[in-house]
């Protein structure tokens, strides 16, 4: 079987935004499954991590175009320029005030601008590359299936075009992310009604002109599923993301403490809408000095807006902020923690870190959201404490209790139920699901 992947960010890239795809184009072959990928030649990529490109197989072709973007550090540069608020001109002497008044407002207009002439997203301008090579790869390598990988949501505009070019095409939308409920308010550069009407638009045409829709959580299923209530529900799928490398089946080693005795935590991945990090930098701040004195917080990735570091830099010497790292690197950082951290203000996703840390076999606090899939998962899985991210006062006692206890006595995970996060046998799940459908669609 001949499949298509189509994926804006794939390696060199690094971040766990290429993880999705790259475990697809790596374990898709062992079930017989030949592999093509079309991604952004030129797609802004916080680093480069060569030791994700080594992971690739020698059998993926990998097809790369350009792309209307700006390289990462430029586009940070605008967007910086672009979220200055009226904070900053406030703070202005009297005589400035009239102009300084206007420079945030100034700013406001240009972002509006700018915004609404990139949608549904940024990534927008790799659909004039992305179109047509998708059409030349699909005709001259005789694919059967194309998966279309997501975010950036702009890339399922594709499954319009395919369906017209190839209308017995098998094409599935995989959304990593769920779209209009949360990552529109939460991350989107552009949210206002403008925004949400493309944005609507373009999934009602795409999920019509697709095959099937696969999501990465049962909650981001059933929130996609109904909103299409004429399309029949098997359509709607669910293949969780997973981990690499071997599955864990006991605790790891407690690491080397200091002689001053302190607790680690470790975060991995940016810090977003989505992880905003407030709460439970409020719940550090309320802890005893003496508690506070022993805790010693890493963040091990981007901030995607200055605030979040500001915020997060009111911990003072309790934290420290590595910057992004390569993948190797980061994941090496949970040998040395005595917990792994997670936020999530996100009712319905999961974030990829969430599985390394499952593989990392270290106890995990979570400040999440109440009703969401991540707390669901830890418990199914008994991978750690969780408190609702709303509540600084329940952050804080989750911290206490951590501070307190020994991590290990109140460590114990599900090892056969974290197993089953393993990406090996959910690219099986999805090589069994692309020849059911490619074979439905053979039939009369």
């Amino acid at each position: 079987m001949n499949v298509l992947l189509v994926t804006f960010s794939f390696p060199p890239a690094g971040g766990v935004g290429v993880l999705r795809a790259l475990s697809l184009a790596k374990y898709l072959p062992e079930s017989d499954v030949l592999v093509d990928v079309l991604t952004a030649r030129n797609a802004p990529a916080v680093v480069r991590d060569e030791g994700l490109l080594r992971q690739v197989p020698a059998s993926v072709t990998v097809h790369r175009t350009w792309t209307l973007d700006l390289p990462f550090f430029l586009r940070k540069g605008v967007k910086k320029i672009l979220s200055r608020n009226r904070g900053t001109a406030a703070c202005r002497v009297a005589p400035q005030a009239a102009t300084a008044a206007s420079a945030p407002e100034k700013a406001n207009l240009l972002k509006r601008w700018i915004a609404d002439r990139l949608l549904p997203d940024p990534q927008v301008g790799w659909l004039p590359f992305a179109g047509p090579a998708a059409e030349r790869i699909v005709r001259t390598r005789g694919i059967d299936a194309v998966i279309i990988t997501v975010p950036p949501f702009s890339s399922v505009l594709l499954a319009k075009r395919l369906r017209r070019a190839f209308p017995d095409l098998t094409i599935l939308l995989d959304f990593r992310d769920e779209w209009l409920d949360t990552t529109l308010q939460l991350v989107s550069l552009n949210s206002n009604p403008r925004a949400r009407l493309v944005a609507e638009q373009t999934e009602r045409d795409a999920v019509a002109a697709s095959t099937a829709v696969v999501t990465v959580t049962e909650a981001a299923r059933e929130v996609i599923r109904a909103r299409y209530p004429a399309e029949p529900p098997s359509k709607f799928l669910s293949i969780s993301n997973g981990f690499d490398g071997s599955p864990p089946t006991a605790p790891a080693p407690q690491p080397h403490q200091a002689a001053s005795g302190r607790v680690t935590l470790t975060y991995l991945g940016s810090v977003y809408g989505s992880t905003e990090p407030s709460t439970f930098v409020e719940a550090v701040l309320a802890l005893r000095p003496e508690l506070r004195a022993r805790l010693r917080v890493r963040f091990v990735g981007h901030c995607e807006r200055p605030e979040y570091r500001e915020t997060l830099l009111r911990l003072g010497p309790t934290v420290e902020l590595t910057g992004f790292l390569p993948q190797a690197k980061a994941l090496q950082l949970l040998d040395e923690t005595d917990y792994v951290l997670l936020l999530s203000h996100d009712p319905v996703n999961v974030s990829a870190k969430f599985y390394d840390y499952l593989r990392a076999a270290r106890p995990l606090l979570a400040a999440v959201h109440p009703a969401g899939d991540v707390r669901r998962r830890i418990v199914e899985t008994r991978a750690g404490r969780w408190a609702d991210i709303g509540s600084p006062e329940a952050i804080r006692a989750m911290l206490v209790d951590a501070l307190t206890t020994p991590a290990a006595a109140c460590y114990h995970p599900d090892f056969t139920a974290i197993a089953r996060y393993h990406r090996r046998p959910l690219a099986r799940q999805y090589a069994e699901l692309l020849q059911e459908l490619a074979l439905e669609s053979r039939q009369p």
